[in-house]
């Protein structure tokens, strides 16, 4: 199990290579926002890709990274690996944002769109890692991507030690769980999830992982299971689900109100707080990233 330990040692590692993001008030949501859009590659996945990448041994340096990503967490492997050296590929999907794949690419990974959609790039990643030998930098599975994301959690901690709620984006729970290792024994974490994609729930419905239809427009959240160290962390956790239509309104919300150009995943938390589904007193909305393409964008802030 992952523990504070760990994502203390993961935040000495990364050090001064990742942006202490700020916290920054909004009055009108009546909570403050963890403005993780502003991280290196534009979502807080650069932690973890950072602090796993910085563990690998000679040999696994030689070898080369894979991953499999929607597009976040591709771009941070492509990042962190090109900063340390390594040579990665990044299995996507098809389907994949192009502005995220672009970034993948301009960051310096080697990008694999063999895969017809997010279920099947899964199975071609683990069989592609056999095949090449690389070393597998798993998205939410990874005890060290996970102690990476959670170095969030030690800055939320500080930044509004009065905090009686984290709100959390959920997809395959990689963030979630390094949170909740970091602060969740002294803090309320609650994850939120579409609708539309619900590892979370299926997960803690089933008593484990399970596979799950995700097709949310919230595309960071699309994960075709829960992790299985993420599980292990957060079933506890009290969760809620919003809608599409809900996550458009709150992205429409950040951007008017926050002046915050996110993704579509990084409007979910928000929503739950929007919605009124999470009430609290002191909440803290981790805003999750803001790789969203120029298309999507202007097609949510035109529609109502």
């Amino acid at each position: 199990m992952l523990d504070r330990d760990e994502v203390v040692r993961a935040r000495a590692t990364i050090g001064d290579r990742v942006s202490r993001t700020p916290m920054l008030t909004s009055r009108a949501l009546g909570a403050r926002l963890k403005c993780e859009l502003f991280q290196r590659t534009g979502s807080f996945k650069a932690r973890g890709a950072l602090n796993r990448i910085s563990a690998l041994t000679d040999g696994e340096r030689e070898r080369g990274v894979i991953t499999i990503s929607a597009g976040n967490h591709a771009q941070a492997v492509a990042f962190a690996a090109t900063a340390e050296g390594v040579d990665s590929l990044i299995v996507m999907a098809q389907g994949a944002s192009p502005q995220k794949i672009a970034a993948t690419r301009a960051y310096g990974g080697t990008v694999d769109l063999e895969a017809p959609d997010f279920a099947a790039a899964f199975e071609r990643v683990f069989a592609l890692t056999e095949e090449t030998g690389r070393v597998l930098v798993h998205p939410h599975e990874d005890p060290l991507v996970l102690a990476g994301a959670g170095t969030v959690g030690l800055e939320i901690e500080e930044d509004a030690a009065d905090a009686d709620a984290v709100l959390v984006a959920v997809g395959g729970g990689g963030l979630i769980a390094g949170i909740t290792a970091a602060i969740g024994d002294r803090t309320r974490v609650i994850a939120v999830e579409p609708e539309r994609s619900q590892a979370f729930h299926a997960a803690v419905a089933a008593g484990g992982p399970t596979p799950v239809s995700a097709a949310s427009i919230a595309d960071g959240l699309n994960a075709p299971r829960l992790g299985r160290l993420p599980y292990e962390l957060c079933r506890h956790l009290e969760s809620v689900l919003v809608t599409e239509d809900e996550i458009r309104e709150a992205f429409r919300f950040l951007y008017a109100r926050a002046k915050l150009a996110v993704e579509p995943a990084a409007a979910a938390a928000a929503a739950a707080l929007l919605t009124g589904k999470v009430k609290a007193e002191r909440p803290v909305v981790v805003v999750s990233g803001g790789n969203v393409g120029s298309e999507l964008a202007s097609d949510i802030l035109a529609s109502r």
